[in-house]
């Protein structure tokens, strides 16, 4: 059990040492040798670990998705009612994407190149995200405050709509022009673009 354990904290403290370093150099130029450099152990003892860097790459990204899942559901929670919990949601994202270095900051050179690898390895995240979203419809729905025929493609379809977002908000957009893209966007979808 002990084993396990130190087992268990060694890989943990290798995803750290490769999440810092794709952070500074990006995927492609850091190296198998780097992370085992860095963590003051062979190349032949990191394997014992991970099958490649494609695996460690696959750990660290599945770890921060699950970081900002408790986040959203953290900042969800907190929300008093559906729409609050709609924006809290797309809010607590974007602030916390601004933060994940792994995937936007230092990547962006290898994010094109990567595109497939990392949305791939985030579907399983977009599906969580999406049922997060489902339930906050159907909260609003339950309290008579949404009229949503199809909550299912709702979620999607909101869902879909943030990821489009994601990439430019997250490099190149300022939060504070960002909360108030989120103000506009809200209104679009609660209220519609049909005058009444």
């Amino acid at each position: 059990m002990m084993k396990i354990l130190n087992n268990q904290r060694k890989k943990e403290f290798l995803i750290d040492i490769a999440q810092n370093l794709f952070s500074k150099f990006g995927f492609i130029k850091t190296t198998i040798n780097d992370i085992a450099r860095s963590a003051r152990m062979g190349k032949a003892s990191l394997y014992y670990y991970f099958k490649d860097k494609e695996h460690i790459f696959t750990e660290v990204i599945e770890r921060e998705s699950v970081v900002l899942l408790a986040e959203i559901s953290n900042a969800v929670s907190k929300a008093s009612s559906p729409e609050d919990k709609i924006k809290s949601f797309i809010l607590t994202k974007m602030k916390y994407l601004k933060k994940l270095a792994n995937i936007y900051s230092a990547l962006v050179d290898d994010y094109l190149k990567h595109y497939k690898t990392i949305d791939n390895l985030t579907k399983d995240y977009y599906r969580q995200e999406r049922a997060i979203i489902a339930k906050i419809l159907k909260e609003g729905v339950s309290r008579d405050e949404f009229i949503v025929d199809d909550i299912d493609l709702t979620a999607e379809a909101i869902a879909a709509a943030l990821k489009s977002f994601e990439f430019d908000w997250t490099l190149s957009v300022p939060m504070a022009r960002i909360e108030q893209d989120i103000d506009k966007l809200s209104h679009i979808l609660f209220y519609g673009i049909l005058k009444r």
